[in-house]
């Protein structure tokens, strides 16, 4: 009969793209692997030459006043560096400047970036003074430095050193880690000193090169006492926080349609996709045995 070619066609047309349609739903429905974000903190530093929390009274009023300063203070996340060598203080000796610091290198750094954050400090042939001590020295040192240091992934470290002789009040003396020096003279006060306090956790760093906590007399610029403390080469950091990273969750299991797979086709190797190859397999044999009974039905 002529019917048979003009049905053939049509059979082989539907058989391919059934086909077709059942192997490409395969890697449709497998597609959407797990998503990955990341986001980084570059962390945080700061660094202070000198700090001061001194309360000053005044002989002649019965009020204190305070003397609360920064120098050369700086912080990160942008990077600084600052230097200056001497701050000023009015209102004692009749209103004449009075300078806290003088120095030949008075510097402090902080920087930040995505591998870590550093802080530190440097502080050369320095002499403190308080009001109401014109000509004596709080303290004088040689050299004393401080450093911070906080790297991604690595154990933050803080440190700090001090190199040449130390002079309290007019008094050499030798300082100590681990514990306080005390210097007392007569008729003036007393001053005690920590050297090198540190402190770390996993992700911070913080040193101070010296601490002072002052208390003295001096009885001369209208200056009754001061009384306080005084902070030299102080450096914090914190390094970077991990990245963040999130996995989208992996897709469902996805299980063949209609009658289950045979079990041997585990051991010979059958993967994720095989359900859909049987599957074609399956409506191949289907069509094409339709056709072959539609053909001998129009021939009989």
């Amino acid at each position: 009969m002529n019917a048979n070619p003009n049905f053939r066609v049509p059979a082989r047309r539907f058989t391919a793209t059934a086909a077709a349609t059942v192997l490409a739903a395969g890697p449709v429905v497998l597609a959407g692997a797990g998503s990955a974000h990341a986001s980084a903190d570059h962390g945080r530093a700061s660094a202070v030459v000198l700090r001061t929390g001194l309360d000053v009274s005044l002989l002649n009023k019965t009020v204190n006043v305070p003397l609360a300063v920064s120098l050369n203070e700086v912080r990160a996340p942008r990077s600084a560096e600052r230097t200056a060598l001497t701050a000023r203080l009015d209102g004692v000796d009749g209103g004449q400047p009075f300078s806290v610091l003088r120095a030949d290198v008075a510097s402090a750094k902080a920087t930040v970036s995505a591998s870590g954050a550093e802080a530190s400090t440097n502080l050369t042939h320095a002499r403190i003074h308080v009001p109401g001590l014109p000509s004596l020295s709080l303290i004088e040192v040689g050299q004393v430095t401080s450093k911070a240091t906080c790297e991604a992934g690595r154990k933050p470290v803080a440190s700090a050193t001090l190199l040449g002789g130390v002079t309290v009040l007019g008094k050499k003396v030798t300082l100590t880690v681990g514990g306080p020096t005390e210097v007392k003279v007569p008729g003036v006060g007393e001053v005690r000193i920590d050297f090198s306090k540190t402190r770390t956790t996993s992700r911070t760093a913080a040193a101070s090169a010296l601490e002072l906590k002052v208390s003295v007399n001096p009885l001369k610029l209208n200056v009754a006492d001061v009384e306080g403390t005084v902070t030299l080469g102080s450096v914090t950091c914190e390094s970077p926080s991990a990245p963040a990273v999130s996995v989208s969750a992996p897709p469902p299991d996805i299980k063949p349609q209609g009658a289950p797979a045979e079990s041997g086709l585990a051991e010979t190797g059958g993967a994720s996709t095989t359900p859909y190859v049987v599957g074609g397999a399956v409506v191949l044999l289907a069509a094409g045995g339709a056709a072959v009974a539609l053909g001998r039905r129009r021939r009989s």
